[in-house]
């Protein structure tokens, strides 16, 4: 009996003892630890680090073991060019509300404001990267989450710029709630599998708002991307979900709402293509649905590539845009059915909501300005409205199977 009694002892004791180990250390300019490198050094496995607020002029601050690192009053992580900021390397890393800014920029190292290297369980939440070449970068990692963060950078070149945040390798991301600006891709994704991207705003950046590639089984959901210089572009990838999002403001004679290049049984639904040079520009994709998507006021709502096959397009809305679908081939291995189309001059006898003649999305004045784009300056001419009607007539350069055989008579819900 008094064997047991005194291992309970010891556990109690040895928990209490444990307990006053866990008190957070505070990182304070006028305190005991008045840098965060010192902090770093003392902390053990496991530990809370507060940062009390200030600016801590300080660079390449390594975090090689669990951490929870909190910032107060939003403390100021200064690198002042000279490198990385945070380096993160081990796993259960967690940092919030800090700001970290001035990451060195340079032509040979991918400096970013946090770096996260070969981790499990890593999550940014509630930090303010202010003009850094990179701001976040992750490298090899799993299960990372990045949340509500906002990344502002004042790049003017692609080539003196980095990415807003950055992912390489890495699987089962989240990223969630992020504003990125100025950057030269607002995200940048390659060698990912299974990230999940949901209600981000990236606008601004010189390049992409985001720019994705190689990277199977993610989900985009809710993000908008605005006034990006390319816009968004999707490449050699297959089982992606891109719902819900916004494309608007992408102009420019390489801009697009978003390019799709060599994707594969994916999903594009439900998405808002708005006043872009180009809605949806898509070569070298096969086997997507692309259904319940809004196309307003862009110039065109579509580019479809000959080399795009068995790709379905139902149930869109295509209101006010200049040219509706343009093709570079006068075959089509596509299907268009039951969407709507605000130039669509059929008729409903039968009044059942779906027009009794097939439309036509490709105008001959499509194909004219793709041979000749400085005919576009006729596009109010009456000489296209007539060439355009007699194309519907007798069809000799348009392709004649790229219809819509179900338009519908009102805009869908």
């Amino acid at each position: 009996m008094k064997v047991v009694i005194r291992i309970v002892f010891i556990l109690i004791w040895g928990g209490l003892l444990g307990s006053a180990d866990a008190q957070p250390l505070r990182v304070s300019q006028e305190g005991e630890i008045p840098t965060i490198a010192e902090a770093l050094e003392r902390a053990q496995p496991g530990d809370t680090l507060i940062i009390e607020g200030g600016t801590y002029r300080e660079y390449n601050l390594v975090v090689d073991k669990p951490l929870t690192i909190l910032g107060k009053d939003r403390p100021v992580i200064d690198g002042e060019r000279q490198g990385f900021i945070l380096v993160i390397k081990a796993d259960d890393v967690t940092v919030k509300g800090l700001e970290v800014r001035h990451a060195s920029t340079s032509f040979m190292e991918d400096y970013a404001g946090i770096l996260v290297e070969k981790t499990n369980n890593t999550l940014i939440e509630d930090v303010r990267l202010i003009d850094n070449f990179f701001g976040i970068y992750l490298a090899e990692t799993n299960k990372a989450v990045i949340r509500n963060n906002y990344l502002s950078a004042s790049g003017e070149r692609e080539t003196s710029s980095g990415n807003g945040i950055h992912l390489w390798y890495s699987k089962d991301t989240r990223i969630e709630g992020n504003y990125v600006k100025g950057h030269r891709d607002g995200l940048y994704f390659e060698f990912v599998d299974g990230a999940n991207i949901k209600d981000n705003l990236s606008e601004e950046n010189i390049r992409y708002g985001i720019h994705f590639m190689y990277s199977d089984n993610c989900r985009y959901v809710a993000n908008t991307f605005r006034d990006n210089g390319g816009g968004v572009a999707v490449m050699y990838t297959s089982n992606v979900e891109i719902i819900g999002n916004t494309f608007k403001d992408n102009w420019g004679s390489s801009a697009y709402g978003m390019l799709l290049k060599e994707i594969n049984r994916s999903r594009i639904e439900e998405n808002h293509f708005e006043n872009n040079s180009v809605g949806l520009y898509i070569e070298a994709t096969s086997r997507n649905m692309v259904t319940g998507n809004t196309f307003h006021q862009n110039g065109w709502a579509i580019k479809l590539m000959a080399n795009s096959t068995d790709n379905e397009f139902k149930a869109n809305n295509f209101i006010a845009n200049s040219f509706e679908v343009a093709t570079n081939s006068r075959r089509n291995f596509n299907t268009f059915s039951g969407n709507y189309w605000s130039r669509y001059e059929g008729y409903d006898l039968d009044r059942d909501g779906v027009g009794d003649v097939p439309h036509h999305p490709v105008r001959l004045f499509t194909i004219l300005v793709e041979k000749q784009p400085q005919s576009l300056l006729l596009l109010r001419s009456l000489l296209i409205d007539i060439l355009d009607a007699a194309e519907k007539v007798m069809p000799s350069l348009t392709p004649e199977t790229l219809i819509d055989d179900q338009p519908q008579m009102k805009p869908l819900p």
